[in-house]
C-alpha cells in the first residue's frame, strides 16, 4: 500500500469553513480534539492555523476575535443580571491595602458606562500593576460626571477616583484637565493610560501630556516587558497615518487603541472609593459647552451613527419598520441581501462589503448574520437581534435577543414609547 497522504478535500474545506455543522468535528479529527482548534497538518505538510480562533494574532500583529457567536454570547450571558453576578462571585477577590505604585486609567465612559476600549484598557493597566507579584502595583480610574457603571471592580479597578460636579458635563476639557493635574501631584501614578478615541480620550490625553510637558506616545496597541527599558516596559503604536510601528519605551502618559489588551475576566477588584485632600483650582471658563446640536438621524452616516435599525430580509413590513426608526430616533441600515432585492438604498448596507459600524446599540431585525454582516458590527457595543430563527448566527452574536415576529414586535415597542412619551408630557 502506498505511503503517501492522501488528500481528502471536503475534510479541508470543512475544517476551513467554521460555519458548517461538522466543523467542530473535523478539526477534532485533524488532531486537536476540541472547539478552540488552532492549527492542524496541511496537505503538503505545513501547518495551517484558523484566523477565526479566540486570540490568533493576525500578520499585522492584531489579535483577531471569534465571530461565530460563541464568545459573544458568554459574555452577554455573563452581562444579564443573575448570570453576570454568578459570573462575578466565581472570580478571584483581589485587594491591594499597599500598592508600590499606582497605573491612573481615565476612560471615555459613552453613555455613563465602560465601553469595550475603556476595559481593554484596564486590562493593559492590570497588566503594568500585576507585572512583579512581589511589589503590586494598583489601578487608579478617574471618572468625571454621573454614571452608571456598577461593575468597576470587575473590570480591575482597585480605587476609584468618581469626580462630580455639573462643571464635568459635556465637553469640558478645561475642568477635566485641571482635576488631573491635582490628581498627577496627589498620587503620582507611574504611567496615565487614556483611550485613543474620537470620543474625548485622544484630546485629553494629548492636553495632559503638554500640561505634565511630557512627550506622550499614541496609537498603542502592544505594550511588552522590555529588559533594556529604565521602567521595564517597551509599546509599539500606529504612525505614519497607520502604515508603520513605531516602537519607543513606555512613557508617562500613553494613548492605547482598542484591542490593546484583553480585558479582565479572572478577577474581581475592589474599586476603593478615594478621594482628593487639596480643593481643585478655579476653573478660567474659556470653553462654553452649548450643549448637542440636533441631527436628523435619517441624515446621519452609518459610521458615526449611535443607534441604528437595521433590516433584513426577514422584515415584511417595510412601513412599520421606517415608523419605528422614525419614533426610536434610530439611523436605518440594512443587511446586503435587503439593498440587493430593492427595499434600502446601497449607501445604508452594514457589513465587510458595506459600512463597518461603531454604534452603541445596534438593532439587528431579521438578520440571520452572513459573516460579512457580523464583521462589520463587530466594534458595537450592544447588539439586539429580533428574529424568527433561535439559532442562527445573529442570535448568537446578540447580547439580547427577541424571538418572534419583526412586524408585531417594532408595532409594540413603538406603542410603548409612545405611550411613555405622553405620560412624561402629561406629568410635565
Amino acid at each position: 500500500m502506498s505511503e503517501n497522504i492522501r488528500r481528502d478535500p471536503r475534510r479541508e474545506w470543512i475544517a476551513r469553513n467554521r460555519l458548517h455543522p461538522d466543523h467542530q468535528s473535523v478539526l477534532a479529527e485533524l488532531g486537536e480534539g476540541s472547539s478552540a482548534a488552532t492549527e492542524w497538518m496541511g496537505p503538503n505538510g505545513v501547518i495551517r492555523k484558523n484566523p477565526h480562533a479566540v486570540g490568533f494574532i493576525g500578520p499585522n500583529g492584531i489579535r483577531r476575535i471569534d465571530r461565530s457567536g460563541a464568545q459573544q454570547a458568554a459574555a452577554a450571558g455573563r452581562g444579564a443580571g443573575a448570570g453576570r453576578q454568578a459570573a462575578a462571585d466565581q472570580r478571584r477577590q483581589v485587594t491591594i491595602e499597599a500598592p508600590a505604585f499606582l497605573v491612573a486609567v481615565v476612560p471615555d465612559m459613552p453613555g455613563g458606562r465602560l465601553s469595550s476600549h475603556d476595559r481593554d484598557l484596564l486590562g493593559l493597566a492590570r497588566q503594568l500593576a500585576d507585572a512583579d507579584p512581589e511589589r503590586p502595583g494598583a489601578v487608579l480610574s478617574v471618572v468625571f460626571g454621573e454614571h452608571r457603571e456598577d461593575a468597576f471592580g470587575e473590570a480591575g479597578i482597585d480605587r476609584l477616583l468618581h469626580l462630580e460636579g455639573d462643571a464635568y458635563a459635556g465637553f469640558a476639557p478645561e475642568a477635566c484637565l485641571a482635576a488631573l493635574t491635582v490628581v498627577e501631584g496627589e498620587f503620582a501614578p507611574r504611567h496615565w493610560l487614556l483611550p485613543d478615541s474620537r470620543l474625548g480620550g485622544a484630546d485629553l490625553g494629548r492636553r495632559l501630556a503638554a500640561r505634565l510637558g511630557e512627550r506622550p506616545a499614541a496609537g498603542i496597541w502592544q505594550v511588552e516587558p522590555d529588559v533594556a527599558c529604565t521602567l521595564g516596559w517597551r509599546c509599539t503604536g500606529r504612525g505614519a497615518a497607520g502604515t508603520q510601528d513605531i516602537q519607543r519605551p513606555l512613557p508617562h502618559v500613553a494613548l492605547a487603541l482598542a484591542e490593546c489588551a484583553e480585558p479582565v475576566s479572572e478577577t474581581c477588584h475592589a474599586a476603593r472609593p478615594s478621594a482628593l485632600s487639596q480643593s481643585l483650582p478655579p476653573l478660567l471658563g474659556r470653553i462654553e459647552d452649548l450643549g448637542q446640536v440636533a441631527v436628523d438621524p435619517a441624515g446621519l452616516a452609518l459610521s458615526e451613527a449611535e443607534f441604528i435599525l437595521s433590516a433584513g430580509n426577514g422584515v415584511k413590513d417595510w412601513e412599520g419598520f421606517h415608523q419605528a426608526a422614525e419614533v426610536l430616533g434610530a439611523t436605518e441600515g440594512a443587511s446586503r441581501v435587503a439593498v440587493d432585492d430593492g427595499y434600502m438604498p446601497r449607501d445604508r448596507q452594514v457589513g465587510a462589503t458595506g459600512t463597518w459600524v461603531t454604534a452603541r446599540v445596534y438593532v439587528a431585525v431579521g438578520i440571520s448574520g452572513a459573516i460579512q454582516h457580523l464583521q462589520g458590527i463587530q466594534s458595537c457595543d450592544k447588539v439586539v437581534a429580533i428574529n424568527l430563527d433561535p439559532g442562527c448566527d445573529m442570535i448568537k452574536r446578540a447580547d439580547l435577543a427577541v424571538i418572534g415576529d419583526s412586524a408585531s414586535i417594532l408595532a409594540a415597542l413603538v406603542e410603548m414609547v409612545q405611550r411613555q412619551r405622553e405620560e412624561k408630557r402629561d406629568a410635565a
